[in-house]
């Protein structure tokens, strides 16, 4: 699997929304850049790990952000499972 899913698939961006879905079990995959901050990332990563979500992780920031189709950095992404609905 690869980076190109976020851009074919329904997908949250950033720490907070992601943990969100996370938390109501409507994520199938976490990416997260190698070059996000530890404080912002390790509750995502916990959460992860207890659902036995699959955590891909990406070089840098810069990278996820455009694979997210967003014109800035990102420090987390979350696939969407299906039948679920983007967040605002």
């Amino acid at each position: 699997m690869s980076l190109h899913e976020l851009v074919e698939s329904d997908r949250v961006v950033g720490a907070k929304s992601v943990l969100r879905k996370l938390l109501r079990s409507e994520i199938k995959k976490v990416f997260v850049a190698r070059d996000a901050e530890r404080k912002v990332i390790e509750p995502i990563l916990r959460e992860a790990e207890i659902r036995k979500i699959p955590v891909e992780w990406v070089d840098n920031s810069t990278i996820l952000g455009r694979a997210c189709v967003i014109e800035r950095p990102a420090a987390v992404a979350g696939l969407l499972k299906d039948n679920q609905l983007r967040e605002a």
